[in-house]
């Protein structure tokens, strides 16, 4: 049974770093949320593919991404990396040439990001099977004759 203290003292753990999280913040607070306005930008499904690929290339040219994030229209891509420089998870150098070069690379705090989606990265290898076969059982519950 030492599995089940195991997990009992990981949902502890858990529960202490949510109430640190969130247990000071009052109505007014939670209007401007942090974790959302930071986690929105950085974690949505095109920058974290962004992100990861410049993890893994030290430089690339924006062509070059484009070709690596399969399906991201030049205009998504042109915000995404306009937001990700601002808010400092990449560096976009633009050499004077013609034609004009443009090289996007991590900064140290992207990296520091990378570290972390490589984490979460991961824990969806590790359970992607777990969780379609949920996504399964849940279809099955959910049919015609479940008297839902």
């Amino acid at each position: 049974m030492e599995m089940e203290t195991v997990t009992e003292n990981q949902k502890v753990k858990t529960a202490k770093k949510l109430k640190k999280m969130f247990g000071h913040m009052d109505r007014r607070q939670m209007e401007y949320c942090p974790i959302r306005d930071v986690m929105a930008l950085a974690s949505d499904k095109w920058s974290i593919l962004i992100l990861l690929y410049l993890g893994y290339y030290p430089v690339l040219r924006f062509n070059a991404i484009k070709k690596k994030v399969y399906g991201i229209s030049n205009k998504v891509l042109s915000e995404r990396l306009k937001m990700l420089e601002s808010d400092g998870y990449l560096k976009r150098t633009l050499f004077p040439e013609v034609p004009i070069r443009v090289e996007y690379r991590l900064t140290d705090f992207g990296h520091s990001y990378v570290e972390k989606l490589l984490d979460l990265t991961e824990w969806v290898t590790t359970y992607s099977d777990q969780v379609v076969a949920n996504r399964m059982e849940y279809g099955k519950s959910e049919g015609p004759c479940s008297g839902s």
